[in-house]
């Protein structure tokens, strides 16, 4: 009787994760974005791409059942700028 209570959980948690929507790929970008800024990355960008699609880079998340994925790439800092004399 245990064995049988013990697979309908693992039944219904595993069809309750399937029923969840997927997000929207812009709004799973805007929140990796928010946590990769909130832990002071700079010089990145995050490019949604087709699942088959190769791309460089790290996937840091998958959108729209998952048919795209997001894909983060470090970009080079922009060099400084040089102080100009002052006339």
């Amino acid at each position: 009787m245990r064995a049988l209570a013990t697979i309908g959980v693992l039944l219904s948690v595993s069809v309750c994760a399937h029923a969840q929507p997927s997000k929207s790929c812009e709004e799973l970008k805007t929140e990796i974005a928010a946590k990769l800024d909130a832990k002071g990355v700079k010089s990145y960008t995050l490019d949604i791409v087709a699942k088959d699609k190769d791309a460089e880079g790290m996937v840091v998340g998958t959108c729209e059942g998952g048919a795209k994925k997001i894909v983060y790439s470090k970009t080079s800092s922009p060099a400084p700028e040089e102080s100009k004399p002052k006339s």
